[in-house]
């Protein structure tokens, strides 16, 4: 396994670490990021690494709106062998699984994973024990709703006061458990159960929506609905531009990690942003 610890934080330039979506999925929102078998994963796994990447997200579940579910068994057949040739070929490389099933996760953790990626933020009450246990980081993730029904008209009182207060109380669940607060990612969960009103306010809350300073912040946006709302852009294809806009603010408001489809041009992007901050 990696040493996820400095993986956690912001580079030393301030700018996030990069994360790179690996969907082992045929239903995936965005197509490009669909895989179908071990041999086609390494090799955009690969050009990631190549590319500057800290972190692989491996997922075998769509969590897109209006997404159907998929049951453990076929969740763990379709991730394991990637997490194993991955983790063989790339021992120091950070690798995320994003499940909500304490099962997968425990599968995925003896594999060679070292960090899990729950959107539901603990609705299977055995992933406490598996986070405690295994002494791993966790990023728990904001959704109002599942996912075949979020996007029917979440409402919202103070969007940023609430994501707060919902991700607080899973917080204090793992704390209580004697899980170590830099050991755990907040995400506010852009599109999850949001409008495009929501997405904007906590995206401009940064570190705001964050219940302890010593946890970190995740931002996941890209080609995200969100640039549909806002620039027109219906076709995932066509937001990469919004994408790398919004990243574009991920220092200034504090962010640790951002998951992105396109490592390359989020690496640019930043390499870039830094050298003109150094001249």
């Amino acid at each position: 396994m990696a040493d996820w610890r400095p993986l956690m934080c912001r580079r030393n330039d301030g700018f996030p670490r990069i994360m790179g979506v690996l969907n082992i999925t045929p239903d995936s929102f965005y197509a490009n990021s669909r895989l179908s078998n071990v041999e086609e994963t390494m090799e955009t796994a690969s050009m990631m690494i190549q590319n500057g990447v800290d972190w692989l997200d491996i997922g075998g579940e769509s969590t897109r709106p209006g997404a159907e579910p998929v049951d453990s068994n076929e969740e763990i057949k379709r991730i394991l062998p990637i997490i194993r040739a991955l983790r063989e070929k790339y021992p120091d490389i950070g690798i995320s699984v994003d499940t909500r099933r304490a099962d997968v996760a425990e599968a995925a953790l003896d594999v060679g994973a070292d960090m899990i990626n729950d959107v539901s933020a603990l609705s299977d009450p055995r992933m406490i024990d598996v986070i405690k246990s295994r002494k791993c980081p966790i990023c728990i993730m904001h959704m109002k709703g599942l996912p075949e029904n979020m996007q029917n008209n979440p409402e919202y009182g103070d969007v940023v006061t609430e994501v707060k207060q919902e991700l607080a109380a899973k917080v204090k669940i793992l704390t209580d458990a004697g899980v170590k607060p830099e050991q755990i990612l907040g995400d506010p969960g852009i599109g999850f159960g949001k409008l495009l009103q929501h997405n904007l306010a906590l995206l401009s809350a940064g570190r705001g929506v964050i219940p302890l300073q010593d946890m970190g912040l995740l931002w996941g946006v890209s080609r995200k609905r969100m640039f549909s709302d806002l620039l027109g852009r219906d076709d995932a294809n066509d937001r990469l531009a919004g994408t790398l806009g919004i990243a574009a603010m991920a220092k200034s408001r504090a962010v640790d990690i951002i998951r992105v489809h396109d490592v390359g041009e989020h690496v640019d992007l930043f390499r870039a942003m830094s050298a003109l901050e150094d001249s």
